[in-house]
């Protein structure tokens, strides 16, 4: 169950949440970017053997601490493996104050309306059990905006808090993610939309309940402040989407009260091939400047 000492990191933590959470689909793109080619592993568990031993690396490494990073998001593989020796999400929380999130998600649906919403989770209350007992704090689950369309980025919303509520009653925090794609034309309407359908949500949820919200870095710079503000939000974050690191610090910092979970923009640059010191320098870089960005 949450408790007290994280709620309190993640509602006043000055750093960011890290996300260590690529899934299947996104493992191979993962490790080549790590400088680990496509055909160096033989099968799916040789695969997530290696992107396992990425997120230790980076979980273990001394620029990785709770000062910075206040939380993690963590794939469901990882959460059932071992950093360090113990459990991951014991490991995080125990031995670097990080908070760990687990992605629930299990992919998108084709595309209707205008928006991807996310394939029914399996056997999702054995889960959040689960996820509970490991020490887990809260999760995240994604789903993606493609266009301005008022239908289905609703559809998106309303999919997204009775998720959380199911959440929310396992005793856990929701991260509600729904994405808003950076290079469609409408992004900004599509921004707006979504504002409106949170809010309407937001206010729907009985007095005393909280969610995280992790959105799209916005096309207007302050967007989110009623969102950063409302009572019943405990953080809003935001992902990088496919801006570089730089350009993503650079939007983020910004954006007052937001806070980053990028998973790619801030694993860029790590490569295999570093000695632990070259690792530990550049991912040191990498939270030092996410980090300040996210305290604006």
């Amino acid at each position: 169950m949450a408790n007290d000492k994280q709620t309190r990191q993640m509602r006043d933590g000055k750093g960011f949440i890290a996300a260590l959470d690529q899934s299947g689909g996104s493992t191979p793109k993962a490790l080549k970017l790590y400088g680990i080619a496509d055909g160096s592993w033989a099968n799916d568990e040789e695969m997530f053997g290696l992107i396992h031993a990425m997120r230790a690396r980076i979980a273990t490494s001394k620029a990785f601490d709770g000062g910075r990073v206040i939380g993690a998001i963590l794939f469901e593989r990882t959460m059932d493996g071992e950093i360090g020796g113990k459990p991951a999400a014991a490991y995080l929380w125990e031995e670097k104050g990080v908070v760990p999130f687990l992605k629930i998600d299990q992919g998108l649906e084709a595309e209707a309306d205008g928006v991807r919403l996310m394939k029914p989770i399996k056997e999702l209350e054995a889960l959040l059990a689960r996820a509970a007992r490991k020490g887990i704090f809260g999760t995240k689950e994604r789903s993606v905006i493609d266009e301005a369309n008022p239908k289905g980025i609703e559809a998106v919303v309303a999919q997204q808090f009775d998720l959380g509520r199911q959440v929310l009653a396992a005793g856990l925090m929701p991260i509600i993610e729904p994405e808003v794609t950076i290079t469609i034309p409408d992004k900004a309407e599509a921004e707006a939309m979504l504002m409106q359908s949170i809010l309407r949500h937001l206010d729907a949820l009985p007095s005393g309940q909280q969610v995280m919200l992790k959105l799209s870095l916005p096309t207007v710079d302050g967007f989110f402040r009623p969102l950063v503000d409302h009572p019943k939000v405990l953080r809003v974050v935001a992902l990088s989407g496919g801006h570089s690191r730089d350009d993503a610090n650079r939007i983020l910092a910004r954006n007052p009260g937001v806070i980053a979970s990028f998973s790619r923009a801030l694993t860029e640059g790590l490569s295999a091939g570093q000695t632990d010191a070259q690792f530990d320098a550049t991912l040191d870089k990498a939270i030092g400047d996410i980090a300040a960005a996210s305290r604006t």
